[in-house]
């Protein structure tokens, strides 16, 4: 019987070579397939950061720069620099939303303004903010608001707050194969609880526990950690301790890394700033100015002028209502 099943299958005689291209050609069919479909496939953005990227350069001299942006417009305008990162941040809550604080912004306004940013985002490694309480209470929870920013919003990793005590969440997040990006020191969603935005990390006792948060998240699999509202030294101290990069954000220059909010940096809060932040443009001021010229025109009736209206160029709006009927 299994002679008779082998023979079978052995080829007609004369048609060896028919038989044996036949089983080539089956074979090598779904290789070809697979190379003509990747060469007419979407092209690759050699330009676009990732997650192994951002991580590369903890070992490089070149620094980690990331900005805040909220809306595809500012998005657009960022990507065309040489920027690293694009963090759609909770701190919307506060300058795009007018909360006094960031606790308050959802889960499906932070969606909003992800995909809005992403639209704008070809180049930077686009990071999502987890809001308050959207990963607190169960890895089940935290796994399923970190997929939609993956799958609803295109962010390629997600940011969450805390140190020790989040890093078994976190580690359940990279075991999902979702990346994050930490957060310790002054973390603004701890505000109730710290009284204020206050500087972390001044004393022994704080500065051990923050060092020790960073090896916690680096275990837990954080591909990066912001160290934010801590001193420069115990920011260079972490940063020498760790292995993935560190970003600064008011914790002094020995940082892998810088990230600012976006209207800080060009002068468009309404508020004071933090002592951090350096403002690299007064925009708030040309803002003002241009809308009070717009507003004086209008009423002058300086505007619109000739150059800024439309003629027709055959006939006069009266000849052509007086014109008959045909």
């Amino acid at each position: 019987m299994i002679c008779r099943n082998l023979s079978a299958h052995r080829p007609p005689v004369g048609g060896h070579f028919c038989w044996t291209a036949g089983k080539f050609l089956r074979a090598v069919a779904p290789l070809v397939f697979l190379c003509i479909h990747i060469k007419k496939g979407v092209p690759v953005n050699k330009n676009k950061k990732t997650v192994p990227m951002i991580m590369e350069r903890k070992f490089s001299s070149k620094k980690i720069v990331a900005l805040t942006a909220y809306d595809y417009s500012f998005a657009r305008l960022l990507d065309t620099s040489d920027l690293d990162i694009i963090l759609v941040g909770d701190s919307l809550a506060m300058v795009s939303l007018g909360l006094e604080t960031t606790l308050p912004v959802t889960m499906e306004e932070m969606i909003i303004h992800t995909r809005a940013v992403n639209r704008g985002c070809h180049n930077a490694l686009l990071v999502a903010d987890m809001p308050f309480m959207s990963y607190q209470v169960s890895d089940e929870q935290a796994i399923t608001n970190a997929g939609r920013f993956i799958q609803e919003a295109g962010a390629q990793a997600v940011k969450l707050e805390g140190g020790a005590r989040m890093a078994g969440r976190i580690q359940a997040l990279t075991n999902a194969e979702i990346p994050v990006m930490g957060h310790i020191g002054l973390t603004p969603q701890s505000v109730n609880k710290l009284g204020g935005y206050r500087v972390q990390g001044k004393n022994y006792k704080d500065a051990r526990k923050i060092k020790q948060d960073a090896r916690k998240i680096q275990e837990a699999g954080v591909f990066a950690i912001v160290l934010e509202g801590i001193p420069d030294d115990l920011a260079g101290e972490i940063t020498q301790d760790i292995k993935v990069p560190t970003i600064g954000i008011g914790a002094g220059v020995q940082c892998d890394g810088q990230i600012l909010v976006l209207h800080d940096l060009l002068g468009l809060g309404m508020d004071s700033s933090p002592k951090f932040v350096k403002q690299y443009a007064c925009l708030g001021d040309k803002v003002k100015k241009a809308v009070s010229s717009y507003i004086q025109e209008v009423r002058d009736e300086t505007f619109p002028d000739e150059e800024h209206s439309y003629k027709s160029k055959t006939h006069n709006l009266k000849s052509v209502s007086d014109a008959p009927q045909q």
